[in-house]
């Protein structure tokens, strides 16, 4: 079984749905044997539908301040994980430089589809966040943190 990183950073287009969900379940999974934070292309606020579907499984991230790639403090991670294209172009130009491995999860935007009746909304951020846990639980595994 593969080690687990000491630092994961999640990027989408506004550090407001995807990444920011990305991060609230590998902190839950992982707590602090991770480093893990989160950043957009651009800067956006929380979305409530985002802060309600993950309260839903125990997560409360009504806190999560955005933040793009620019105010990261430190820029030091061992895996990047762009959640949208736009941020898999900037997460590439970020790590250039970097010993630092990108993979892309293209994840689909659930924002999308704000105008319909809030029940659809509400399952369409459902159904990313139990798509990011489920592939957060295979790429981090539970037992690679208790071997090491």
């Amino acid at each position: 079984m593969a080690d687990l990183p000491s630092a994961v950073l999640f990027a989408c287009t506004m550090n407001s749905v995807r990444s920011p969900m990305a991060e609230g379940i590998l902190k839950l999974l992982h707590g602090d044997r991770i480093f893990i934070d989160s950043v957009g292309v651009r800067r956006g606020e929380i979305n409530g539908f985002c802060i309600t579907v993950m309260d839903e499984i125990g997560i409360d991230i009504s806190k999560h301040k955005g933040k793009a790639f620019e105010d990261l403090e430190d820029s030091y991670f061992d895996l990047v994980i762009p959640l949208s294209p736009e941020a898999q172009h900037k997460a590439v130009e970020m790590t250039r430089v970097m010993a630092c491995e990108v993979e892309f999860w293209n994840t689909f935007d659930p924002t999308v589809i704000e105008q319909e009746d809030r029940e659809t909304v509400l399952q369409a951020f459902r159904t990313v966040r139990d798509q990011l846990m489920e592939r957060l639980k295979a790429r981090f595994p539970l037992t690679a943190a208790r071997d090491t």
